[in-house]
């Protein structure tokens, strides 16, 4: 599913169509970095030549480049005609700054570039100019997967983009629009010295216009028609570990254009109207063939409950329906009929859930589709209606009375029952769950009466985990040795299967576990090693291996020094930085992972010095450890908790303090001594 496309003339962001899917740019080596023949002497327009002598702060030393002006005019002509002229210039101020003397403008057949212009006015010396004629085309690609698309991109590459130079570039295009929206990305990485958003409607026209993380600025009206905003001084995002999407924090207004006379079926008034489009969209797309109703009779024939029907289906689309993106003209957004689908045994996300949709009717299952984004903080209770979605699923309607513990990604609907949100193009995640980044994630739910925007289930702690238990020898030595055994649930499975899926060589299958241990200690031997449930998705999944590693505990006098926590760290340190946090920190998903190592002492001592127990319980996360002794053996076990997945710029100093709290414990050791 197409979100927002290439509307932006920059490189434009990841965009995700299904999970672990990226957006990429696929050109041939070089065309990137070789610049066409430019028109030395070609002058600069007025428009940049005004920016020349601006005054500007001072930047600090990560600031790559400044947006002076940027210029975006809209004019709609009608419900299938709308006009945009762009004018942007940044000053490069270091050498990373170069990226913005590349700019990228998308097309396709309901979108045509009537002209663009670039130039670059250096420090020293005359103007460079290019034109259309100078740019190059290059189609997308989806890594690690197909993709058929009518998308085009022009690449026009300005001369000498060095910092001390002022880039600029002008473009008009021409659309025919799928819905009656635009959005103002007024917010950049870059710091913004001036951006203006002109809007021209014909006679009877309206405009609803809604602010993203950014406060309601008043416009001016030029006339009765054209109206205009204006801002400056806009801050920069500087990117931050572990923080929301860029669409989730950057300021943006979203603008919904009304014909006169009423909306138009393209026009997003809110979530509801979105959904009613939606729904046409998708109308008749669900109707099964012949083939799909043998196929769904086969493949339920030997299933004796509805339950295990809906699981055997669910289980076809994701693993037999390959992965191939179609999107032709409005097939950005339009599901392939769910006979093409079955019949071709491919098809994107959207393709995936109308096929299992259509399955799931033959046994008398309704279901719903939902357009969602794949990172959580993208779309919020707060956010207006707009197209602002990558991916979809679905949403089952489980049947009355039907209740089982494996299906644990459901909510309670005031109208529709209980609703089983499911991700058909995720083929790790069993029936019943749900991936990490959709959990308490928000996505529009779409049904016959328009749409809703719905906020996913967060799933227990306990659902995704890592469970590790190791018994161990220590002997005189300081040689550590014995085997561990490492039992992972939900996402903590999932993600180590997608990773190992299409590995075959053992030694290459076990370099998770050399990974781990190489993290924790200087050095190693794996004796042993064996997957468990490589290929069961709905079973768990689990590392058994043996290890070596010499010179694990240290001397001190005749003292010998333990650390009593083995492998594995939980003590992030993502938020040690000068600067003070902006954003929200976004953690992957609902975690409770334990350890217990058992370490039996060598003969002849015994313990002097234990570490003290630890208990950090905070709202969005805990952790608690604690080692004993049991005769010759010395027990540590832990618990690391994550309960809330959204934590608050105000509870950050509380995070870091809580990982401190972790990596303390980590490093703590305890002491053995000469028995008397």
């Amino acid at each position: 599913m197409r979100n927002r496309s290439y509307c932006n003339p920059k490189p434009p962001r990841p965009v995700i169509s299904c999970p672990s899917l990226l957006l990429a740019i696929g050109v041939a080596a070089g065309i990137l970095t070789c610049a066409p023949p430019a028109n030395a002497g070609g002058d600069a327009p007025q428009w940049m030549h005004a920016l020349v002598n601006v005054p500007l702060p001072a930047y600090d030393e990560k600031t790559d480049a400044v947006l002076l002006y940027s210029d975006k005019s809209v004019t709609v002509l009608s419900t299938d005609k709308i006009r945009t002229q762009v004018r942007e210039a940044y000053k490069i101020l270091r050498p990373n700054g170069r990226e913005h003397g590349t700019v990228y403008v998308h097309f396709n057949p309901e979108r045509k570039i009537k002209s663009l212009h670039g130039w670059c006015i250096p420090a020293l010396g005359r103007d460079y100019e290019v034109k259309d004629k100078d740019a190059v085309e290059m189609s997308p690609r989806i890594n690690g997967a197909e993709l058929i698309s009518d998308v085009k991109l022009k690449v026009l590459h300005i001369p000498a983009p060095e910092p001390g130079n002022i880039v600029g570039y002008e473009y008009e295009v021409e659309d025919r629009p799928y819905f009656l929206q635009d959005m103002w990305s007024f917010q950049e990485t870059e710091p913004v010295r001036e951006s203006h958003y002109l809007l021209q409607l014909p006679p009877g026209w309206e405009y609803k216009a809604s602010w993203l993380n950014h406060p309601e600025v008043n416009p001016t009206q030029e006339s009765a028609n054209v109206t205009q905003w204006a801002l400056t001084d806009i801050r920069g995002i500087r990117r931050e570990p572990a923080m929301p999407p860029h669409d989730g924090v950057a300021g943006a207004m979203i603008l919904s254009f009304f014909p006169a006379g009423g909306p138009a079926l393209n026009g997003f008034a809110d979530w509801n109207a979105m959904g009613k489009w939606y729904v046409n969209l998708v109308s008749g797309r669900t109707e099964a063939s012949a083939p799909i109703k043998q196929e769904v009779a086969t493949l339920t024939a030997s299933k004796t409950t509805q339950l295990q029907k809906m699981q055997v289906l669910a289980g076809f689309v994701q693993r037999d329906i390959r992965y191939v993106a179609i999107e032709l003209g409005i097939g950005g957004w339009q599901p392939h009929p769910a006979p093409e689908v079955f019949s071709h045994r491919y098809g994107d996300c959207k393709d995936k859930a109308t096929l299992l949709r259509s399955m799931l009717r033959e046994i008398g299952v309704d279901s719903y589709h939902v357009a969602i984004y794949t990172q959580r903080g993208a779309i919020t209770p707060l956010t207006p209606a707009h197209h602002g979605f990558n991916h979809a699923i679905i949403a089952i309607k489980l049947p009355e009375g039907l209740s089982d513990p494996s299906l644990i990604a459901t909510v309670q609907h005031p109208k529709l029952g209980k609703l089983l949100f499911f991700d058909p193009t995720n083929d790790l995640i069993p029936f019943g769950q749900l991936p990490g980044y959709l959990q308490a994630n928000y996505g529009l739910l779409v049904t016959p009466d328009g749409g809703e925007l719905v906020e996913l289930p967060q799933q227990p702690s306990a659902m995704n985990s890592i469970q590790r238990t190791a018994k161990l020898t220590l002997d005189m030595n300081g040689t550590l040795k014995g085997e561990v055994k490492e039992t992972r649930l939900g996402e903590r499975a999932s993600s180590e299967r997608g990773r190992l899926r299409s590995v075959t060589r053992d030694n290459d299958r076990i370099k998770p576990i050399e990974e781990l241990l190489s993290n924790s200690l200087t050095s190693f031997r794996i004796t042993r090693a064996t997957l468990v449930n490589l290929q069961q998705t709905d079973l768990p999944f689990g590392f058994n291996y043996s290890f070596e590693s010499d010179n694990y505990a240290k001397n001190a006098g005749n003292l010998i020094l333990v650390r009593p926590r083995v492998i594995g760290s939980k003590g992030y340190g993502f938020l040690e930085t000068k600067e003070p946090r902006k954003f929200p920190i976004e953690l992957d998903e609902p975690t409770r992972d334990t350890d217990t190592f058992e370490i039996t002492i060598p003969a002849g001592y015994t313990v002097d010095d234990l570490p003290p127990p630890v208990d950090a319980d905070y709202s969005f996360a805990s952790y608690h450890a604690k080692t004993v002794v049991k005769g010759n053996v010395v027990d540590y076990t832990r618990t690391f908790e994550v309960k809330e997945l959204s934590v608050s710029v105000d509870k950050a100093e509380e995070l870091r303090k809580f990982y401190r709290i972790i990596a303390t414990d980590e490093r703590s050791t305890l002491v053995l001594k000469p028995a008397p």
